[in-house]
């Protein structure tokens, strides 16, 4: 069974920066797509960053030059650095993945964290 472990979120003053990883773990057979996601109080959950299976990453507008996703895809992993943090920036943030737990492709997932609280306030 696939599951998404997130770590890295926590309380940064404005201008700090903080990185966020999400894991996959279990059975895996190739990951169509991640993203990251984050949802403030009050507001409805937003994409912050999108990675395509080909390795292209979209990000929101009011996080591009400030946020950079990555990934390794040996680990399963998809990270996202958080520079120049804004008070703004304050939510949960989740990663989602997609993809395939047997090896014919035939039962997919469609998986998100447990979401961690990101914090930016002096």
């Amino acid at each position: 069974q696939v599951q998404l472990v997130e770590s890295g979120g926590g309380l940064v003053q404005p201008g700090g920066s903080l990185k966020l990883s999400c894991a996959a773990t279990g059975t895996i057979f190739g990951i169509n797509a991640q993203g990251w996601y984050r949802q403030a109080p009050g507001k409805e959950r937003e994409l912050v960053a999108r990675f395509s299976r080909i390795g292209t990453i979209t990000y929101a507008d009011s996080v591009k030059g400030r946020f950079t996703g990555s990934r390794d895809n040996a680990k399963n992993t998809v990270y996202l650095q958080m520079n120049s943090l804004k008070p703004e920036d304050t939510a949960v943030y989740s990663c989602n993945m997609m993809g395939w737990s047997n090896l014919a492709r035939t039962i997919p997932f469609d998986l998100w964290g447990q979401g961690t609280q990101v914090t930016v306030s002096s």
